[in-house]
């Protein structure tokens, strides 16, 4: 079908009778491209692109989303979360995880990508769902299911570049520019000639996931690496028309930012000079808290380590505020010290800091028991709002390595050098696990019948306690930071957190120690709720017994003057004020 040129320099026609399920190619100087903003890619990246009807038979009209304070965030991997590897896949597992107390899913990226298994960040297709994960209907059965259970979903998408293998979306227009160059390949042109086009498609594919497919939240992937030198740059240019959207939808909606900048500019509403987003991972936050625990110096580690580091995080966010990287070589960050606390989305493990890793261990796989729990009580009872990462509730003993199959073999190739290199100094003997292989994407699915056994129940029920803490208590579920006081005690390595909130009022001790601390308790009646070395939440046999009693609230007679901390462990205290 013949298509003529517009003025704008677009091609354009008209077809007459063209059904949902129609197949179609763009035909450029005799070669057959998919469309760049294709809704569906059956045969994969380099196939036709398929008309997708919307007609879907949504039962959500009563949903209006959720504050951003009550995220608690559950980050997942389509293809790695279950055995299928689908959306519809997780439609069962949504049940446990809302009894767990997670109220939000964020999916890993599922735009199209070359072959059946990839972490995502090489989608080429960014309005396609990945027809190996169940295409556009089961997208959007998940989005129905966890709408009609109360809870939210958050999508991530890379707006920053394209993926290597199926991307011909510059022989349609300059997608692309030399003038910047970035680790993942070309950057995308946001601020050259014909960028407007091009800003266009990318605030359209998020209205698209917004509007069409009723996703309540966007993380944009490294926003640090979408170069724009304009007068309003693009990533400003997309709040903006998404602030505009939240008054079509009637729901809550959200912007969320992976930015390596600790550039509190980010979050900073726009008539007060900032881009505008609603909050943004801070990374701070887990290099302090895991360093610490774990002790590990390599790579971007190296600044971390210090226990003052945890509680700077802990009372303001960001731990560079403006100091000298070692890593970096410059100074580096701004201070979040007057942000609100649900502008950081905390975490002790997501898929970067785990899959990053040569062989993809997980906390678990490095710390004691009683750390990991250390570790979880200060993400989810920090003033920010919590991530967790798949699997992490339970100890997951599965790896979660990096994975891709792409079908250039100079492409793999290059993959396999690269993650070789990146490793070279780290590899004692072995090799890194190769990316290209199935069994390195088998390796990394769950084994979520674990949560039903052993340490793995103590755990997962000790996340369940945790959660309901910060849910059940107001203290603890108001997030501020001017309803809070940090103490540092740098010789015992404890951290004394009181958080209140009109009569409620909560203390949380925090012993990061390899010995027992006394703590003076303020004036008043003090109630026991969490002692993550109760008898409620220990295990002696790794592979089988759960626990060897029951958590008892221990009311604290007003006349008792401290508590005593154990090793590596948290207590939390309520009180009324």
């Amino acid at each position: 079908v013949p298509m003529s040129l517009q003025p704008d320099g677009y091609f354009e026609a008209l077809v007459e009778g063209i059904a949902p399920g129609t197949r179609y190619f763009y035909r450029i100087d005799g070669q057959d491209y998919p469309d760049p903003a294709s809704r569906y890619q059956p045969e994969g990246v380099t196939g036709p692109s398929e008309v997708v009807a919307d007609d879907f038979a949504w039962t959500d009209s009563h949903w209006a989303g959720l504050p951003l304070e009550e995220y608690v965030f559950y980050e997942l991997h389509v293809g790695a979360f279950t055995p299928e590897g689908t959306f519809e896949a997780i439609i069962p597992r949504l049940d446990e995880l809302q009894a767990l107390g997670i109220t939000a899913i964020e999916l890993m990226p599922v735009a199209q990508f070359s072959g059946e298994r990839n972490w995502g960040y090489d989608g080429v297709y960014t309005f396609a769902p990945q027809n190996s994960y169940g295409g556009p209907q089961g997208l959007k059965r998940l989005i129905n299911a966890c709408h009609q259970r109360g809870m939210a979903v958050v999508l991530d998408v890379v707006y920053n570049h394209f993926g290597p293998e199926g991307n011909f979306n510059t022989k349609y227009a300059d997608y692309c520019t030399e003038a910047y160059t970035s680790k993942w390949g070309a950057c995308l042109n946001f601020d050259g000639p014909y960028c407007d086009h091009v800003r266009w498609h990318f605030i359209e594919n998020a209205r698209y996931w917004l509007l069409d497919y009723h996703v309540d939240a966007l993380r944009l992937d490294a926003t640090h690496a979408i170069m724009d030198s304009s007068a309003r740059p693009f990533l400003e240019e997309l709040v903006g028309e998404v602030d505009l959207l939240r008054s079509q939808v009637h729901r809550k909606i959200y912007l969320i930012a992976e930015n390596a900048k600790n550039d509190a500019r980010i979050v900073r509403p726009q008539q007060e000079g900032g881009c505008g987003f609603d909050a943004q991972w801070n990374d701070d936050f887990h290099h302090a808290l895991r360093t610490l625990l774990t002790q590990e110096r390599t790579s971007y580690y190296e600044d971390y380590g210090g226990f003052s580091q945890v509680v700077k995080a802990f009372r303001e966010g960001f731990v560079f505020s403006g100091q000298y990287s070692g890593h970096l070589r410059r100074t580096f960050g701004t201070s979040s010290r007057h942000l609100p606390s649900n502008r950081f989305v905390v975490f002790s493990q997501n898929h970067d800091h785990v899959g990053n890793r040569m062989r993809g261990e997980r906390p678990g796989h490095l710390l004691p028991f009683t750390a990991v729990k250390l570790m979880a009580a200060t993400t989810i009872l920090s003033p920010y709002i919590p991530l967790l990462f798949m699997g992490e509730e339970y100890g997951e003993t599965a790896p979660f390595l990096y994975f891709v199959s792409f079908s250039d073999d100079e492409l793999v190739k290059s993959i396999q050098d690269g993650r070789r290199k990146e490793f070279e100094g780290l590899m004692d003997g072995g090799e890194p696990p190769d990316p290209q292989a199935e069994s390195t994407f088998l390796q990394s699915k769950l084994n979520r019948e674990l949560q039903h056994r052993g340490r793995h129940r103590v755990l997962r029920d000790y996340y369940k306690h945790l959660l309901s803490l910060r849910r059940s208590v107001p203290a603890l579920r108001h997030l501020s930071k001017d309803t809070m006081d940090v103490i540092e005690e740098p010789q015992s390595q404890t951290l004394i957190a009181r958080r209140w909130y009109a009569d409620s009022d909560c203390l949380c001790v925090f012993n990061f120690s390899d010995q027992p601390v006394s703590v003076p308790l303020p004036l008043g009646a003090w109630e026991l709720v969490l002692d993550s070395e109760d008898a409620r939440w220990q295990t002696d046999d790794v592979n089988g017994n759960h626990g060897r009693g029951e958590a008892v609230l221990v009311p604290t007679p007003a006349d008792v003057a401290s508590v005593l901390v154990k090793p590596m462990s948290v207590l939390v205290l309520t009180g009324t004020r």
